[in-house]
């Protein structure tokens, strides 16, 4: 039966309007290569003439793009609010941050998700001499790094499947190439809280991840990378603060805890 209200509290006018508008960006979100109208309104479970006046008012603020064919998909502008929501993450993880890296004495990254790669968006580095460094702005392959195996976890196998490239590449000895082997290791990685990169993506250098969580979900993962020959004598104590530091961001975000 087509519903003309959300299963979620009453709402009424403007808000109403909000909460469905929403509604349609998530389902939006779901089909990233575009969806058609009369899909669409299915989907939300919502009248076409609902989902059409929805998708008009959202493409003129360019959250939303409509094709010569009647088929929608999210729009660029939502590109920028992601970008403001990005900066909003690093301020307010940065005391974690800052924390862990003075438990540490190594650098603290704070990554995101986008597609099959992690990009940082914030760091501490380490007052060492010998330090693992990779610059903010600069993009990973998830399945090799800490922080990106972190991310990847906190998603279900199904998503994994389709984040992943055909060909996963590999770039040290280590490297996990094979899709059930990087599977099983993201099983073990729920179960302890934190993911480790062992010279997976660089030979030298080792790190650990775990994934922080705002109220919609994974949001970044905080990770510790550190040169090979600090790494092994304080392995598990890295572990055990690394996975407090996410914990405790976790809280910071309003994010339910593991």
């Amino acid at each position: 039966m087509m519903r003309d209200a959300l299963t979620e509290p009453q709402t009424t006018g403007g808000v109403q309007a909000i909460a469905r508008a929403a509604l349609v960006l998530r389902a939006l979100e779901r089909a990233p290569e575009g969806t058609g109208l009369a899909d669409l309104a299915a989907t939300v479970e919502l009248p076409k003439s609902t989902v059409h006046r929805l998708l008009a008012a959202l493409a003129a603020e360019g959250l939303v793009e409509l094709g010569p064919e009647g088929t929608a998909r999210l729009g660029s502008g939502l590109v920028r609010l992601g970008a403001a929501t990005r900066r909003g993450l690093r301020f307010r993880l940065a005391p974690v941050m800052l924390r862990l890296r003075r438990e540490l004495d190594e650098t603290v990254d704070l990554a995101i998700l986008e597609g099959d790669a992690v990009t940082f968006v914030e760091q501490f580095p380490a007052p060492h001499r010998l330090r693992a460094v990779s610059g903010v702005g600069t993009s990973f392959p998830a399945h090799c790094t800490a922080n990106g195996k972190a991310l990847l976890a906190a998603l279900a196998d199904e998503e994994v499947e389709l984040l992943l490239p055909s060909r996963v590449e590999r770039f040290t000895e280590r490297t996990i190439t094979s899709r059930s082997e990087l599977l099983a290791e993201l099983a073990e990685i729920r179960e302890r809280g934190v993911a480790f990169d062992i010279e997976e993506h660089t030979e030298g250098i080792c790190a650990i991840g775990a994934a922080v969580a705002d109220p919609a979900g994974p949001a970044g993962a905080i990770s510790v990378p550190i040169p090979t020959q600090r790494f092994a004598d304080r392995r598990d104590e890295y572990a055990g603060l690394v996975g407090a530091a996410a914990a405790e961001g976790t809280r910071t975000l309003g994010g339910e805890a593991r």
